[in-house]
């Protein structure tokens, strides 16, 4: 018996086969694009990235890809905080502020303020507001969004203080 005989292969397996390729993955860790801050926002993120809790809304983190310490991750549906976003165009709205905007809304908790943002694919973006950076978490639908605010609170309030982002 030749093991090494060539046996053609039909079309139909060889699309099969690239197709399967194409679809499998070697590493399931969500993706999130870098923000890009200036040199005081990048030195307070990577300050925010060494005190970001283990786990948050009950989930073990587990950063995206590519590794940033601008970004971090937890669960699956992640969770994801990117650190160093540019202000989001509602946090000047002033249909936001008045309470106008379905789709928006500020607030705060456990002593750091957000605008909410509802993402077209469901889920909720926050981002940080009256910091000296701007953080966002965007929260997957069926994710407890109070519970993770609460979780990041504290290490939000020790590594960006307060003031008016650049």
């Amino acid at each position: 018996m030749n093991l090494f005989r060539h046996r053609p292969v039909g079309l139909p397996a060889l699309v099969l086969l690239i197709t399967a390729a194409g679809c499998s993955s070697a590493d399931d860790n969500a993706s999130a694009v870098v923000p890009s801050p200036g040199t005081k926002a990048t030195k307070l993120c990577r300050e925010l990235d060494k005190v970001l809790p283990s786990k948050v809304d009950g989930e073990s983190r587990h950063d995206p890809e590519p590794a940033s310490a601008l970004t971090a991750g937890w669960g699956g549906p992640e969770i994801i905080l990117r650190c160093g976003v540019t202000q989001p165009p509602k946090m000047i709205d002033p249909k936001v502020s008045q309470g106008d905007d379905p789709d928006a809304v500020a607030g705060g908790v456990n002593g750091v303020d957000w605008l909410m943002e509802k993402r077209d694919g469901g889920g909720n973006r926050f981002t940080t507001a009256n910091r000296s950076a701007y953080v966002e978490v965007t929260v997957p639908e069926g994710a407890d969004n109070s519970s993770a605010l609460i979780d990041l609170a504290p290490a939000i309030k020790k590594a960006i203080p307060a003031g008016i982002a650049d």
